[in-house]
């Protein structure tokens, strides 16, 4: 089995953000890949989302999660996944509006983009298909919802 180093970063604090040993789980449980890696998850607040998200993506707002896989250069080889940025804010309020747990929307958030680091997209019907069917599926074996559900996402005991 493939082991998936996660390298946690907050740049914004709150007593409501999931521990490292969560976003750790959450992480492992995404990655899909047969081989070692490793990834940085940053944890940053609206300013910086909406920064990084007008840089790259051209949109000037603020937004959940940023996947921005690793591209080696030609003939090397580094285990390294990439980065996710997560905007805390954003996340507790999209949990607020989808009538969803905190702790069930950050674990979606974590898995999304982590599918996005290993290629995953969901830019069309067949592959959002793919995607969301995974996503599903992995976050039913943490215990939770189907995050395109509307209705609540607890945890299952």
């Amino acid at each position: 089995m493939s082991e998936l180093t996660v390298d946690i970063q907050r740049i914004i604090e709150s007593n409501d953000l999931p521990d490292d040993d969560r976003l750790i789980q959450w992480a492992r449980a995404g990655w899909q890949q047969a081989h070692d890696s490793e990834v940085t998850l940053r944890l940053v607040d609206e300013s910086e989302s909406r920064a990084l998200n007008h840089q790259y993506r051209g949109k000037d707002r603020p937004t959940n999660v940023l996947s921005f896989p690793f591209e080696a250069p030609a003939g090397i080889t580094v285990p390294l996944a990439g980065d996710l940025v997560i905007c805390a804010p954003v996340v507790a309020r999209e949990a607020v509006e989808q009538n969803k747990t905190s702790e069930a929307h950050w674990a979606h958030m974590v898995i999304h983009g982590l599918l996005h680091l290993q290629g995953y997209d969901h830019m069309e019907d067949d592959e959002a298909e793919v995607m969301e069917a995974l996503e599903i599926r992995l976050l039913a074996d943490l215990g939770y919802g189907n995050p395109y559900e509307t209705e609540e996402s607890e945890p299952h005991s």
